[in-house]
């Protein structure tokens, strides 16, 4: 349960500082971008991109260029491009989601080897009601234990996963914005 409480700060923290550092504002940057798209401003849409940066500014980056080279086959090459962003986003999510399910269950083996080693103990040397309840409550301490830690990796796995969520959700309005681009640059060259 140690190991497991340890890995879970560990994926809590790292997890954090990486959305964190990718936190963006893509309210104003959208508009922006939608701007430089209607004056057909590839370069300009792709610095306002670079200069956002995180992985908002990557996918969209990476969606002006396709844009500009791939009108035929944009949607599946973004999704790609989603795709890959998002295995980063999703990265020790299910290191979380492990620990979660299965620390309670750690805790509750370590409760059941702390009972049995207690009535042992009352088998051979006797003893009274103290050496089983003292026993029993030190064994209860693994069940304690493995809740917490479990608790915790599930809070933050359920969090987590809905700041990937928020992330795909901006993802798909780049995209839609990206597709209202080329719909009507292919219906112009009609």
């Amino acid at each position: 349960i140690t190991i497991c409480s340890i890995l879970t700060v560990a994926v809590i923290i790292e997890r954090y500082l990486y959305y964190q550092k990718n936190r963006r504002d893509v309210s104003a940057f959208i508009h922006a971008l939608q701007r430089n798209l209607e004056r057909n401003q590839l370069q300009a849409a792709q610095a306002d991109c670079s200069r956002l940066g995180g992985v908002i500014g990557e996918v969209a980056e990476e969606g002006v260029r396709l844009m500009a080279e791939q009108k035929e086959d944009f949607s599946k090459a973004f999704d790609i491009t989603v795709g890959l962003v998002t295995r980063k986003l999703e990265k020790n999510l299910a290191i979380l989601g492990t620990i979660g399910a299965i620390c309670p269950f750690i805790g509750l083996f370590g409760t059941v080897v702390g009972v049995v080693f207690t009535l042992d103990q009352l088998g051979v040397g006797g003893g009274g009601t103290s050496v089983v309840v003292t026993g029993v409550a030190k064994a209860l301490i693994a069940t304690g234990y493995g809740l917490l830690v479990a608790i915790l990796a599930v809070i933050f796995n359920n969090s987590y996963t809905n700041t990937v969520k928020r992330f795909n959700d901006d993802f798909l309005l780049l995209k839609l914005l990206f597709l209202s681009f080329v719909s009507s640059e292919t219906a112009h060259a009609r």
